[in-house]
């Protein structure tokens, strides 16, 4: 046994790797003094060649780059050049690459190519404050698409707010984040039948948002108010995630004992906020005002809200609990069927293997379209896209008057 470890090893192995290999050998050697049982050994053997495996890999990897290097040549697939002019298109991160894409999806047309990507630097760096600095750089060819957090919300009141609002070439959500275009009301019952396979209505999504969003309403103005102020440290990520979160969900009355659970956690932290903090009290009706003119109201605070605390902590709760309602239908009546036997397995197995992942059905979601606050991003694409073509055309034009 050992003997075939030996060989093994220096078969597929390097100097280096079976120089580390002398403490096993030397450990194999007290195994055999203490009659280690074969099963432990065999353990060994079979965790050595997945070292070996991985080490060939790397080697491999390792040796491929540097004849890369060596040739300065990456090999990299060329893109495909279909006559349009490329625009690129920078984004935050990697989860917003679909999302955007799906976006500009909708703006097909003959002249102008859109590809979606993270920042293409060599350090790859990510994130809103690198787009930032990266606005400068931006133009027809090199557009930059944020989430807008507040910024839209305040309206150039802070400094950040006031330079995304005037980048010509920087696109913003309206909504706070992608996540909350997802989580559009109206989309839910949708995001339940893809993953369930079940188109039974035993929810009402658009009123429960509708309801709960007026029960946040006054928690989210503390925590808007305090952000534009740059006073975090009155009502904290945390502590507002901690308030509006949905520990639990009953389907009956359509949530209705779940809201007065959360509207009593609601009332708790706005009056320890109020005693706390008596002159951000006075001035939080007319802030109020100041986001009723941006499009904030009771009935749709959730696509203002924080977007991961509303995917992670409401609406995944939501999706979770219905889903499982929907998919226990949906066997019982597959059970109560006339079927038996290996017939009965196979039809449940069938419909067992339909069901898809319910978090990668919302990422995939796009039905957001009806939501109002994309009608304003659309506008200022297409705008764009207008002046972009319009200024091309008369290029062209002017170049055959040259000619």
């Amino acid at each position: 046994f050992q003997s075939l470890i030996v060989v093994t090893i220096m078969r597929k192995c390097g100097p280096k790797l079976r120089h580390s290999c002398k403490k096993v050998f030397s450990f194999f050697d007290a195994c055999n003094k203490t009659s280690l049982n074969v099963w432990c050994k065999f353990t060994i053997f079979i965790s050595l060649q997945q070292i070996m495996k991985r080490t060939t890999v790397e080697k491999l990897k390792n040796e491929a780059l540097a004849r890369c290097r060596c040739e300065g040549n990456y090999s990299l697939p060329q893109a495909v050049d279909d006559g349009r002019r490329l625009v690129r298109v920078f984004v935050e991160g990697y989860e917003d690459v679909a999302f955007w894409r799906g976006i500009f999806d909708h703006f097909d047309n003959p002249y102008l190519r859109f590809e979606i990507s993270v920042p293409t630097r060599e350090d790859l760096p990510k994130g809103k404050k690198i787009l930032m600095s990266m606005i400068p750089q931006s133009g027809e060819e090199l557009l930059l698409c944020v989430d807008s957090d507040f910024d839209y919300l305040f309206d150039g009141r802070t400094e950040q707010s006031a330079e995304i609002l005037a980048a010509p070439y920087m696109f913003h959500t309206y909504t706070y984040a992608t996540e909350n275009y997802l989580c559009y009301a109206p989309s839910l019952h949708n995001i339940c039948v893809k993953a369930t396979k079940n188109d039974c209505h035993i929810f009402d999504f658009v009123t429960f948002m509708r309801d709960y969003s007026r029960t946040i309403y006054p928690i989210f103005l503390w925590y808007a108010y305090s952000a534009q102020l740059s006073s975090e440290s009155v009502l904290p990520l945390i502590d507002f995630k901690n308030t509006v979160r949905l520990g639990f969900l009953e389907l009956e009355r359509n949530g209705a004992d779940t809201l007065a659970w959360l509207c009593r956690n609601v009332t708790r932290k706005i009056t320890r906020l109020e005693n706390e903090n008596p002159r951000m009290a006075e001035r939080i009706a007319s802030f109020a005002e100041e986001l009723r003119a941006k499009g904030v109201t009771e009935e749709n605070t959730y696509l203002f809200m924080h977007g991961h605390t509303l995917m992670d902590n409401v609406v995944m709760v939501l999706l979770n609990t219905v889903c499982d309602k929907l998919r226990s239908m949906s066997v019982a009546k597959i059970n109560a069927s006339n079927k038996q036997g290996l017939s009965l397995r196979n039809e449940m197995s069938n419909y067992m293997n339909s069901l898809r992942s319910i978090r990668d059905v919302l990422l995939d979601n796009e039905n957001y379209t009806s939501c109002p606050l994309y009608a304003k991003l659309r506008e200022d694409i297409q705008h764009y896209i207008d002046r972009t073509v319009e200024r091309m055309k008369r290029e062209k034009s002017s170049v055959k008057v040259v000619k």
